[in-house]
C-alpha cells in the first residue's frame, strides 16, 4: 500500500537535501554551515580562499589552497612552495618539502621532553622552536576576523556558494588594498 504523505515527505527531503548540497552547506555541531579554507600571508591578507560545506575537515583542503597560491617574484616563475610548514603538513607534501622541516612551530611539551630524556641516546635530539614563526601561528585566526567585519560574510545572508565566494574575493580584495600605500 502507498502512503502519500510518506511519499511527499520523503520527496520534500529529497529536495532539502539537494538544496544544502547546491548552497555548500553540510552539517556541523552548529547545524548548518559552510567552512572558509584560506592560506593568508603574514600581514593577514589572503592569498587563496576555498568555500565547502561545514563538516568538511581542514587536512584534505591543504593541497587544494596551497595549489590556488601563485607569488609573483622579479624573475621566473611564481613561488608555490610555502616557506615554512608542520611535520603533518611535510608528509602531505612530498614533491614540495617545506624547507624548515626540523623546527617545529610549537614548544615541545614538558612531557614529552622528559619521556625523551628517560630514553637516553635512543630518545633523540630535542626539536628546536622557531619563537617567531610560533608568533605568527594566529594570522590566519586574524585575517578570518577581518573577513568577518562584514555582516553579510559573519552570518552568511548570501544563499548561494558563488554569491558567498564572490563577497569573500571582494573582501580579500578590498584588504589587499588598503595595504598599499596612499598616493600623494
Amino acid at each position: 500500500m502507498e502512503d502519500p504523505e510518506r511519499d511527499q515527505r520523503r520527496a520534500v527531503r529529497r529536495r532539502r537535501r539537494a538544496r544544502l548540497r547546491a548552497a555548500e552547506l553540510g552539517r556541523s555541531r552548529g547545524g548548518l554551515t559552510s567552512k572558509v579554507h584560506l592560506a593568508v600571508e603574514r600581514r593577514c591578507r589572503p592569498l587563496s580562499i576555498i568555500l565547502t560545506p561545514g563538516q568538511a575537515a581542514d587536512s584534505p583542503r591543504f593541497i587544494p589552497v596551497l595549489k590556488k597560491i601563485r607569488v609573483r617574484g622579479r624573475v621566473g616563475r611564481p613561488r608555490t612552495r610555502p616557506d615554512a610548514g608542520g611535520r603533518r603538513q611535510g608528509l602531505l607534501l612530498p614533491r614540495q618539502p617545506c624547507p624548515p622541516a626540523q623546527t617545529q612551530h610549537l614548544p615541545e611539551k614538558a612531557d614529552q621532553a622528559a619521556n625523551r630524556k628517560k630514553k637516553g641516546h635512543s630518545g633523540g635530539r630535542p626539536v628546536s622552536h622557531d619563537a617567531t614563526l610560533y608568533k605568527d601561528r594566529n594570522t590566519v585566526e586574524r585575517a578570518i576576523n577581518k573577513f568577518k567585519e562584514w555582516r553579510g560574510l559573519a552570518t552568511r545572508y548570501d544563499k548561494t556558494p558563488e554569491s558567498y565566494a564572490a563577497g569573500l574575493h571582494l573582501r580579500g580584495s578590498i584588504l589587499w588594498l588598503r595595504s598599499l600605500p596612499a598616493l600623494p
